[in-house]
C-alpha cells in the first residue's frame, strides 16, 4: 500500500516553473451553473467559501468548495 505524500514544494532556485496555483470559483444566488453529475441548475443559498445550495429542477444539492465539477454558464 503506497502511503500518500505531501505536494512537492518549490525551490526559488529551480529552473523549473512553479506550480500553478489553481483560482477559487465565485458563485452568487441566482448564477445559472452546469455540473457534471447533476447537469443544469440555479445558485439558492451561498454559505461563504463552504458550499453552495443548488436547484437542478428535479432536485436540490449541496455542492461542496473547491467546486471542480461546476460551471459558470
Amino acid at each position: 500500500m503506497k502511503k500518500a505524500s505531501a505536494p512537492r514544494r518549490h525551490l526559488p532556485t529551480s529552473p523549473f516553473k512553479a506550480p500553478a496555483v489553481p483560482t477559487a470559483k465565485t458563485f452568487a444566488p441566482g448564477d445559472r451553473v452546469t455540473h457534471d453529475r447533476y447537469g443544469l441548475g440555479t445558485i439558492v443559498a451561498a454559505e461563504d467559501g463552504v458550499a453552495m445550495l443548488v436547484d437542478f429542477g428535479s432536485r436540490q444539492v449541496r455542492v461542496t468548495a473547491p467546486y471542480d465539477h461546476m460551471e459558470k454558464l
